[in-house]
């Protein structure tokens, strides 16, 4: 049966008091006004439950459609019926115009009225539910959502909030798992399109030969397979922010074609003849060092200025050993509470490992070694040491060179190096490759030689 609260406008008493008890019938709490002065008052008091107001077209104090805007005022999520004794197709389409979301004709209209109000109730939930998504995600993405308390943390956010209602192209320099999608997120929030899209890709996700159509789109039969046209995501942030991450991957043809899009604000789809037009703001990210990979020619270095026009470094978990505590404690109370679990925060020990550890894998790492204890901890005890992976002790899981902590020599060095790359990557060996600066090749043997081949 439906819920909510419903608001009558109606002169004809006996007609509001006939309304008001078949919508009751219906499961609504139903309030009344015999005009729009009372009505308007109602509203103000009760805008946060009103889901439809149903009112009559021709009011003593008023005309309907012209106290439109004035009720949309009072209660901006309320969707509003109009009721009329002799309707005809121009009001209607004027009422629609205004803001209305339906125009009955009186007369015996009692169930076509029940089904119209239950529509518009829906569609009033819907957009508070929206709303209420929409603020969270806001809350979340905040710029003092951020966990840490760092001196670093603390400059890196100060340039972010300055450049984020600016509407200028950002570039995140930082390594993989620093945070930068956060730091996008809450620079998009902080902008006068945070009520707009905001479009995260992952450049390294997708097939090279794919990625452009993915970005740009298509017109039908542009390729084999192109059945019908294809909306690109430049298209789905249109009014937003774009975020590009690991830039740095884009085949050069795709980089001129984004070069194109910063400075005209339009593009062509494949297998199409004429531009189209967006309005985004493009963040990048890259875990790479791009004015290198300009020079030597591997990304264009005309879209690499064009992309650093404020560029904002974030730095590595291991650059800012004061925020580990609190996103361990953090990281460890959500997956808590995700588990439905009581673990009430981190032992001495179980604390001072996680400060004494470089964290290769920065934020990322550490949210999946919670994860990971969180899930083996028991309940009702601070989770100790013993939960903890077994690099962060000196048992180290590989055999060979790593097994001695204290072994300073150049090749046990390296080996516990790759090791740490290796666990926190969890075993990806070309993505340990690229982050070691060694061919893949390279890497199956250094594994095998230092013993750390599973």
């Amino acid at each position: 049966m439906p819920t909510g609260t419903l608001l009558i406008i109606d002169d004809e008493a006996r007609l509001r008091q006939l309304l008001a008890r078949v919508l009751e019938l219906e499961g609504y709490v139903v309030l009344q006004a015999p005009d729009a002065t009372r009505g308007l008052e109602l509203l103000g008091q009760h805008a946060d439950d009103i889901l439809v107001l149903v009112s009559d077209v021709k009011l003593p104090d008023g005309h309907g459609v012209d106290l439109i805007p004035r009720f949309k005022a009072k209660a901006p999520e309320a969707e509003i019926v109009l009721l009329t004794a002799f309707g005809t197709i121009p009001d209607g389409v004027q009422a629609m115009k205004a803001g209305a979301f339906d125009y009955l004709t009186k007369g015996d209209f009692e169930q076509q009225l029940i089904v119209v109000v239950d529509r518009a109730a829906e569609k009033a939930r819907l957009r508070r539910r929206v709303l209420e998504l929409e603020r969270r995600v806001g809350q979340q993405y905040r710029f003092e959502s951020m966990v840490g308390e760092s001196a670093e943390l603390k400059r890196t956010q100060q340039l972010a909030r300055q450049v984020a209602p600016t509407g200028s192209t950002v570039l995140l320099e930082g390594p993989t798992g620093s945070g930068k999608e956060l730091f996008a997120q809450a620079i998009h929030q902080a902008s006068d399109r945070a009520l707009k899209p905001f479009v995260a890709v992952n450049c390294s996700a997708f097939p090279k030969d794919l990625l452009e159509s993915e970005l740009f789109g298509y017109k039908k039969g542009a390729f084999t397979g192109a059945l019908t046209d294809k909306k690109g995501l430049l298209e789905e942030a249109n009014g937003g922010t774009l975020f590009l991450d690991e830039i740095g991957e884009l085949e050069l043809n795709v980089q001129a074609k984004f070069l194109r899009v910063l400075e005209t604000q339009s593009f062509t789809k494949l297998g199409d003849t004429k531009p189209t037009s967006v309005h985004v703001r493009l963040v990048a990210a890259t875990n790479r060092n791009l004015k290198a990979e300009a020079a030597e020619g591997r990304f264009r270095p005309d879209l690499y200025y064009r992309l650093s026009v404020f560029t904002i470094t974030v730095p590595p978990l291991k650059a800012r050993p004061a925020d580990v505590a609190p996103l361990a404690e953090y990281f460890l109370q959500y997956f808590a509470a995700k588990l439905q679990k009581r673990l009430p925060g981190l032992d001495a020990e179980c604390l001072r490992l996680l400060q004494g550890y470089d964290w290769p894998g920065n934020v990322r790492e550490l949210k999946n070694v919670l994860e990971r204890a969180a899930i083996l901890a028991p309940a009702d005890a601070p989770l100790s040491a013993d939960f903890l992976p077994d690099e962060f002790h000196a048992r180290p899981r590989a055999a060979g060179l790593t097994a001695n902590p204290d072994d300073e020599s150049l090749r046990a060095v390296e080996a516990r190096h790759i090791q740490r790359i290796m666990l926190a990557l969890a075993g990806n060996k070309p993505e340990a490759a690229r982050k070691l600066g060694i061919g893949l090749t390279t890497l199956y043997r250094k594994l095998q030689e230092y013993g750390l081949e599973s």
